[in-house]
């Protein structure tokens, strides 16, 4: 007993060594606080929630958008199901469902931390004809999944937003201006 306990300890100690992490909990920086998600209305309210959530696992508490210091903008939600394979009768045997987001990190200023980019995911599934109910089921929580990965590609493209990071492109940003200006 004594030597699986010592194994279970130094296994513990190789994982929190290598950095290992929960699945779904990010290392967002907390520079990143105060954070207000912005979802347009086309935006389906499964995945804002899940990146809510996802910040929150990570650290990160929502706030609202007059009280954030950053904002994470969520636009351009595109979703697409086609069959990608056929019966030999020509019915679809298998779906295939595509989702992407844009999405934009920038400051109360204004300034983009993260510019306008589209995040993927799609899965695929095989469809029977002779039990739709359970496949639009299936779909549903399809949907769902690809909302939850959405929101962890988001939260992975936040990772690297550094107090450090932040304060090097707001420097970067404010030597522009001036350039940006005519000259008498």
């Amino acid at each position: 007993m004594r030597i699986r306990q010592l194994a279970a300890l130094a296994a513990l100690l190789m994982l929190s060594a290598c950095g290992f992490q929960l699945r779904g909990a990010a290392p967002v920086s907390a520079a990143l606080q105060p954070l207000a998600v912005e979802c347009t209305t086309r935006i389906p309210e499964t995945l804002c929630q899940a990146v809510r959530e996802q910040l929150r696992l990570g650290g990160i508490e929502s706030s609202p958008p007059e009280a954030a210091a950053y904002r994470l903008k969520l636009s351009q939600f595109k979703e697409t199901r086609r069959a990608s394979a056929v019966t030999l009768q020509g019915a679809a045997a298998e779906y295939d469902i595509r989702q992407s987001v844009g999405i934009q990190v920038i400051t109360r200023e204004q300034i983009p931390l993260v510019a306008l980019t589209d995040v993927h995911s799609s899965e695929s599934y095989r469809y029977d004809e002779s039990s739709v109910l359970a496949k639009q089921r299936e779909e549903r929580a399809i949907r769902e999944t690809l909302h939850q990965r959405l929101a962890q590609q988001i939260i992975f493209r936040l990772a690297p937003l550094s107090a450090e990071r932040i304060q090097a492109i707001l420097e970067r940003s404010t030597a522009a201006e001036p350039e940006a200006s005519p000259g008498p």
